[in-house]
Formats: C-alpha cells, structure tokens, sequence
C-alpha cells in the first residue's frame, strides 16, 4: 500500500506520516517513510511518503503509484495527481492556501481545482479545517484527515486510538482524538 501525503509547512503532515507508519507497524506490516520538505519553514510543499505490506525496499512512491492521497489543501493534491493509480483515491481538506507567487501577485491560484480532480479520480473533498476547529485547534486538520482515512481501513478503531495517545504529544491528546473522531464519524 503505498500513500502519499501532501501539504504545505505547518500543517501536520509529519505528524500524520508517524501516526500512519505507526499503526501500519502495529498491524506487524514492513514500513518505510520518507519525508519530503520543500520550503516548508515558509509554507512550501511538504510531501511525505508512507509505504507499507509484506516487505518494503523502498520508502520512495514514483508517478502512478499511490493508492491514496491525502491532501491537506487543494493545490497540493492537485499537484500531485499524477502520483495517484488509475484505481487510487484522494481524500482531500477543501482549504485553499496561497503559495507565495499568488501572494506576491506573479501568478494566480488555479480556479475549479475541485471540479478538475473529480472529473479524473475517485475524490473525497471535506472541510476538515471546520471540523478542526470544532475540535478544539485549526492545527488538527490532519488528524480529521486520518480519521477519514481510519475509517476506510480494516484496522479496529481501538487501535487507532491507542497509536493515537502513543504518538501525539499528551498536551495535544484530547483535541486530536476529538479531530480524530469526528473525522472517523463524518458521513
């Protein structure tokens, strides 16, 4: 199973890489993750890549490859839709964020980003920034975003729960299991 997760600095998605290789090693599956840090100090990309089955030899996910995407905003996973298998999914937070040539005004965020990836893949588009902020802190997007990924995998919630408290720093434990859950329970 290979998947691929995408976001811009700040986000999380380091957080959620170990959170997902975590579980996958609870489940007694070979992982290797690898980390991907553009200008993410700065809010660049951030593409982290989490392979897991059998045997794993190499962390690296090439064009064509993912069976999952997870994005945290709409430009990354657009971006990195030709990573995605013909039969691959995107689960994707609908936030837009401005990279800094649409900051400075040299380029323009690509209009109807959505409506292009759902003509082309099987695509879950979900405003995990207000289910965030329900939880308690608009930084738990990317546990919401787990949550939603949680829920299409054979792995027994509990578990889940348990990399959970094991992973996330104990001051941050009850808004991301709250994140998580309503991730997990969104219908």
């Amino acid at each position: 199973m290979n998947i691929m997760i995408v976001g811009v600095g700040g986000q999380g998605t380091l957080l959620a890489s170990r959170i997902l290789g975590n579980i996958v090693i609870e489940e007694g599956y070979d992982v290797k993750v690898s980390e991907v840090h553009g200008m993410s100090q700065r809010g660049g990309s951030v593409v982290t890549y989490v392979k897991f089955g059998d045997k794993v030899y190499s962390p690296i996910i090439d064009k064509g490859e993912a069976d999952i995407i997870l994005a945290f905003e709409m430009l990354e996973a657009y971006r990195a839709l030709p990573y995605l298998k013909k039969d691959g999914k995107i689960i994707v937070n609908n936030q837009e964020m401005n990279p800094m040539p649409v900051i400075i005004g040299a380029m323009e965020y690509p209009k109807d980003i959505k409506e292009k990836l759902e003509s082309v893949v099987n695509v879950e588009c979900v405003n995990a920034l207000d289910l965030a902020k329900e939880a308690g802190n608009i930084k738990a997007v990317n546990v919401v975003l787990i949550g939603i990924l949680a829920k299409s995998t054979n792995i027994k919630y509990e578990k889940w729960i348990e990399v959970l408290k094991n992973t996330v720093p104990a001051k941050l434990l009850d808004v991301n299991l709250k994140a998580f859950d309503l991730g997990y329970n969104l219908k």
